[in-house]
């Protein structure tokens, strides 16, 4: 809870935020301005001054700080006579603490469970995920100097900056969130910030099938599928879910097996007792020091590895991938963006080809066929649910062409409910996988009625 959120619950019990005293509206001329938003303009305006740099002191504990802005605050009010009653004194340094200390107007929303993600498109264009679906919310930043500092207090925080001569930041919150924001003149209409919210719990395949993602029968394949070490890719657009379904995955991994994760922000989260945790960092001021998601690969290879799970193929790493998948490093698991389980296979192709390696077409797709066993597609549909779309087994190559058998497909023709969801689920295709044999030799048993039945497990 932030101190804002603190400061409210102790000293806002039974007011009415809505009703401002007669005193403050007598200072506003124009109805289209907000009497609240004034008064808490001039009160910032004097912390800043007052404070000044020892808002962004790094040396000051958290504490200290809330103590510092607090006293200061109460001074503020007392000398500048600001006509407030307790509960509105309450809720303007409730919500300073917020702006100065926090992350302002979004603040609420980070702190709401139903939210997963918050984009300000700028100022007064401020919308929230809920439920796979975008709102527009009513709320705003006082000015694009406002949302700036908030900005570069976030990224300073990660250890990263952000000005004219860097105005892009992707990084990663103490959370595990992730963050982007980019500031003008790049972004054109003012800053813009992107948070992704980290899951409090790590998913697993139990929590997907209750959530609809995908059936019973599908989790007890797939689940079967890691313990058998394929190679497995999860393919799907921005937001679809991908490293949800990664996570639940690798849930299934035995515990014997020793674990290397690598990715860009660390958004996966672990219950595996033996996990090396590997993330990629940008280059210094300098320009140097960076280091990539490819150049992790390769030393994951000398890290004696059962199994290698990349959050998400996007480069020049997918080569070393397919390399590691194809000798030896079996069970490893990572996600692309695609728009189907073809696609995905096209992509890899062409990130092969941006490691500058001069390899014909039809070794890349031999490597590729050769390495993948499955590719697990999952979308997020018009009514907002994230489903498992399809799922593929990747059969090798025939002539210049990598062939697919589709195993389980969406079952779109079961129409919507009144609520406009889609009442289908992955359904089986009937065919038998060819790595049913593979699993048999590792003594891992699948249930022929998996495949049985093509519609008897629509949820």
């Amino acid at each position: 809870m932030s101190l804002g959120d603190r400061l409210r619950t102790a000293n806002t019990e039974g007011s009415d935020d809505g009703i401002y005293s007669q005193n403050i509206r007598s200072q506003v001329n124009s109805a289209s301005i907000d009497p609240f938003a004034v008064i808490k303009q001039r009160a910032q305006d004097a912390l800043f001054a007052r404070l000044g740099t020892r808002l962004f002191d790094s040396s000051l504990g958290e504490e200290q700080l809330d103590g510092y802005v607090i006293q200061e605050l109460a001074r503020i009010i007392d000398t500048e006579k600001l006509p407030l009653t307790p509960q509105e004194r309450a809720r303007v340094v409730a919500e300073i603490c917020d702006d100065v200390l926090g992350y302002g107007a979004i603040e609420k929303f980070l702190a709401d469970p139903s939210v997963t993600e918050v984009m300000v498109n700028g100022i007064n264009s401020i919308y929230v995920e809920r439920n796979g679906k975008l709102e527009r919310t009513d709320t705003r930043y006082l000015s694009d100097d406002h949302l700036r500092q908030v900005i570069e207090r976030i990224v300073s925080r990660v250890g990263r900056r952000i000005d004219e001569s860097s105005p892009m930041v992707d990084a990663r919150l103490q959370d595990g969130s992730r963050v982007n924001a980019i500031l003008p003149p790049i972004s054109i209409d003012g800053p813009v910030l992107t948070i992704r919210k980290f899951t409090q719990r790590a998913f697993d395949l139990d929590d997907l099938v209750s959530l609809g993602t995908m059936t019973p029968a599908l989790r007890d394949l797939l689940s079967i599928c890691v313990e058998g070490k394929l190679n497995i890719l999860v393919s799907g657009g921005t937001g679809t879910g991908k490293t949800t379904l990664l996570n639940a995955l690798s849930s299934c991994i035995p515990d014997g097996d020793r674990v290397v994760t690598i990715e860009d922000a660390a958004e996966l989260r672990f219950t595996h007792s033996h996990v090396v945790r590997l993330e990629s960092r940008p280059s210094n001021i300098e320009g140097r020091g960076e280091v990539v998601i490819r150049d992790l690969v390769k030393n994951a290879l000398r890290m004696r590895p059962d199994r290698i799970i990349v959050g998400e193929v996007r480069g020049a790493e997918a080569l070393d991938m397919l390399q590691a998948m194809n000798t030896g490093h079996e069970g490893s698991l990572s996600t692309l963006h695609a728009n189907s389980p073809r696609d995905a296979l096209s992509r890899l192709e062409t990130m092969v080809l941006m490691a500058g390696v001069d390899l014909p077409i039809r070794a890349i797709r031999d490597q590729a066929a050769s390495a993948v066993d499955l590719i697990v597609h999952i979308s997020r549909l018009r009514d907002g649910t994230r489903r498992v779309t399809q799922m593929v087994e990747v059969n090798g190559l025939e002539g210049d062409v990598i062939t697919l058998t589709d195993l389980f497909t969406f079952d779109y023709s079961a129409g919507l409910d009144k609520d406009g969801v889609f009442l289908g689920s992955p359904i089986s295709t009937g065919l038998r996988p060819k790595f049913l044999e593979r699993l048999r030799e590792q003594g891992l048993s699948v249930s022929d009625a998996i495949f049985n039945d093509a519609t008897g497990f629509r949820s």
